[in-house]
C-alpha cells in the first residue's frame, strides 16, 4: 500500500486532527470524488483508495490534467485491487467492514454491478456512511454522462462566464472540486447523525446542482429586478472602479473603489481633487452612471504609473487592489510562505527516473 503525504510538519504536542480515527474507502478518479477524500484526509482521516492494478488512469493524464493527481490524492493510502476478481472484492469488503465512510464517483450503476452500493454495503455495515459523486441527482438527467464543462455550459455558467454569444468554461473545475468539498460536508455531518442515531447513511452530491448553487445568486438578480442577469464581460457591475487597468509597461493590475469613503481615499491618494470635488461623482450610484465617461480618464491618469507604485498607494490608503497573478507564481507568493498555506510534497517518479518535472513541489493546503 503506497501512500502520498502533503500534511505540514505538526509539533508532537499538537492536538490530533479533527478527523482522526475515521477510516475512509474510496472508489474515485478524476477530480469530484479524489475532492472529497482529501478533504477528509488533510483533516485527519485515514483515507484508503482502491486503484485499479495498474493504477488509476489520472496517473497518466496529460496537459491540464497533469496535477489532478497529485493534487487531490495527497494524504491518502493506494491500494491496487482487481474488482473483476471475486478475491478483490472480498478484500474490499473486509476493509468496508472496518470503514466509517465508503466514496464513489463512478458512473450511475457501476457499484451496484459490483455488489458495493450503499444496498448491499449498508447490510454488512449499518453505521457505514456512503458518499456518492454523479453528474446529477436522482431524476430526468440521472443518467447523463456530465462532465464539470458539461454542466456548465447547461447550468449557466460559461454564459455568465464568457462575453456575449461566447460561452466559456471557468478557469478552474469549479464544479468538481466544490462537488467534492460538499460531498465531505455531507460526509462529516452524517458522521454527527451517525452519533445520535447509530446509524449510517448515504449522502449525494452532484455536478449539476453544484453549478445551479455557483449561479444562484444570478438566478435570484432575475427573480429581484425582472432583469436576466448579463455575462460578467458585459455586466452593469454594481461599482464603477472595479476593474483591470493596463499601466506603465504593459503591466495589469485590478483596482477596486467600492464605498463613497473609498472614492475619498482613492482620490486624495493620487490627488484627484478634481474628481473628488465633481458633484456628478459624489456618491456610488452617480459614479455607476457616469463610468462611461469616468473610466477613460482614471485609464489614461494611471496609465503611466507603475503597477507597483499603484499597488503601493493602495495598500497604504487599505483600497482593494491585485495584480495580476499566474497559478505559477504562487509557488513564491510571500503570504503562502509565511502562513504555511503551501506544504512540501513528493511527486511521482516512474522507475526509469522520469514521470514529473520535479522531484518535489510545494502543494495548497485547505484554507
Amino acid at each position: 500500500m503506497s501512500t502520498h503525504d502533503a500534511h505540514p510538519a505538526r509539533a508532537s504536542d499538537e492536538p490530533a486532527l479533527p478527523l482522526t480515527g475515521v477510516r475512509v474507502v474510496e472508489f474515485t478518479h478524476m477530480v469530484m470524488g479524489p475532492t472529497c477524500g482529501m478533504m477528509l484526509a488533510d483533516l485527519g482521516a485515514e483515507v484508503i483508495k482502491i486503484e485499479p492494478v495498474q493504477g488509476d488512469n489520472t496517473r497518466r493524464l496529460k496537459g491540464s490534467g497533469a496535477g489532478f493527481f497529485t493534487m487531490f490524492n495527497r494524504n491518502k493510502k493506494s491500494l491496487p485491487v482487481n474488482l473483476q476478481d471475486p478475491r478483490g472484492i472480498e478484500l474490499v469488503l473486509k476493509l468496508i467492514a472496518t470503514a466509517d465512510i465508503v466514496s464513489e464517483n463512478f458512473k450511475a450503476g457501476t457499484m451496484a454491478r459490483l455488489g458495493l452500493d450503499y444496498a448491499t454495503l449498508s447490510k454488512l455495515n449499518e453505521r457505514l456512511i456512503y458518499v456518492s459523486h454523479k453528474g446529477f441527482l436522482p431524476g430526468p438527467y440521472q443518467h447523463r454522462t456530465a462532465l464539470d464543462e458539461v454542466v456548465q455550459m447547461m447550468g449557466g455558467l460559461a454564459y455568465m462566464t464568457g462575453p456575449e454569444g461566447r460561452p466559456l468554461r471557468a478557469g478552474a473545475a469549479v464544479n468538481d472540486i466544490m462537488g467534492g468539498m460538499f460531498g465531505a460536508m455531507g460526509a462529516m455531518a452524517a458522521l454527527l447523525e451517525r452519533q445520535r442515531t447509530g446509524r449510517g447513511q448515504e449522502v449525494q452530491s452532484a455536478l449539476f446542482e453544484n453549478n445551479v448553487f455557483l449561479v444562484g445568486h444570478h438566478m435570484m438578480q432575475y427573480a429581484v429586478t425582472g432583469k436576466p442577469a448579463a455575462p460578467m464581460p458585459s455586466r452593469i457591475s454594481a461599482w464603477a472602479v472595479y476593474d483591470v487597468f493596463t499601466v506603465k509597461d504593459s503591466e495589469q493590475i485590478f483596482l477596486a473603489v467600492v464605498s463613497d469613503t473609498q472614492w475619498k481615499l482613492f482620490c486624495d491618494a493620487f490627488g484627484f481633487a478634481d474628481l473628488a470635488a465633481d458633484a456628478r461623482l459624489a456618491g456610488n450610484n452617480d459614479r455607476v452612471e457616469a463610468r462611461a465617461w469616468l473610466m477613460p480618464i482614471l485609464r489614461e491618469r494611471l496609465a503611466s504609473e507603475p503597477a507597483a507604485a499603484i499597488a503601493a498607494r493602495f495598500e497604504a490608503h487599505g483600497l482593494p487592489y491585485a495584480p495580476i497573478a499566474k497559478p505559477q507564481d504562487l509557488f513564491d507568493d510571500p503570504h503562502l510562505a509565511a502562513t504555511g498555506g503551501l506544504a512540501d510534497i513528493a511527486l511521482p517518479q516512474d522507475g526509469a527516473g522520469s514521470g514529473a518535472a520535479n522531484a518535489h513541489a510545494k502543494v495548497p493546503l485547505l484554507p
